[in-house]
């Protein structure tokens, strides 16, 4: 009866230091431990694993959560063997994640159907997984988003959201040309990121044709490419879409 009463007590102690994941375990572990014939300090440094281990975890899930992924992509599961041009070393390094901490970008480009979003994701993924805050967000989504949050006077609140992310993800800009309204919207989120956080994003088309997204105006072309690709890294993937030759691979993107 005393020790029921004292595992009792133990267990609400814990679960006031929010330590819940040793409360389901420590009973065990005292078994094994036990058994074993560990240390006290052994015993407890496992339980303070087990706690560890499951708090990660969490945190990991609320990230890719908050991420608002479509789905959830790899590096393993890419298909190299598909484009005819792309550079593996460089995209590999990326995964390392060093050009979050300089708050450099990457620029996916490529025609449809190549890997680019695939490519996207998992870099976003992998930076979730090291403690990285990121959103998963389309280039019309924000202009979408922004402009509604424009018109009744809320865009200060509205920003906030692609400002505060470490890392933003900006997916297929350039499959819908922008008016100018939709231009300096967007042109704001890169221009106070410019510096402070890393941007990734995915184009189907090369710089040089850039204004063609901007509703062919130079003034504001030049104003993002400058600050997009100050401090850049452009992956450039060369190929044809796996979608139109009804391939079923999950890297196309």
């Amino acid at each position: 009866m005393m020790k029921r009463k004292q595992t009792t007590e133990l267990d609400e102690t814990l679960r006031k230091l929010n330590l819940t994941t040793m409360v389901e375990h420590y009973e065990e572990l005292a078994k094994d431990a036990a058994s074993q014939q560990l240390s006290h300090v052994e015993y407890l440094g496992r339980l303070a694993d087990i706690e560890a281990q499951a708090r990660y975890e969490r945190s990991v899930a609320r990230r890719i959560k908050r991420a608002a992924f479509p789905v959830v992509k790899s590096l393993e599961q890419f298909r190299w063997s598909w484009p005819t041009e792309i550079n593996r070393p460089q995209i590999q390094d990326l995964f390392r994640l060093r050009f979050i901490e300089q708050n450099v970008n990457v620029v996916f480009m490529g025609n449809v159907g190549l890997g680019k979003t695939h490519l996207a994701i998992a870099l976003a993924h992998t930076a979730c997984l090291h403690d990285i805050s990121v959103l998963f967000t389309s280039a019309v989504d924000i202009v979408n988003t922004l402009s509604a949050a424009q018109s009744v006077d809320n865009l200060p609140k509205a920003l906030k959201r692609y400002l505060t992310p470490r890392l933003l993800v900006v997916d297929e800009l350039g499959y819908l040309p922008m008016d100018k309204r939709g231009s300096d919207l967007l042109f704001q989120v890169i221009s106070a990121r410019y510096e402070r956080g890393s941007i990734a994003l995915t184009t189907n088309t090369l710089y040089k044709k850039w204004a063609r997204i901007f509703n062919n105006d130079a003034i504001i072309t030049s104003a993002i490419l400058d600050r997009l690709t100050h401090h850049c890294e452009t992956i450039t993937i060369k190929g044809k879409s796996y979608r139109t030759h009804g391939d079923d691979d999950e890297s196309a993107g």
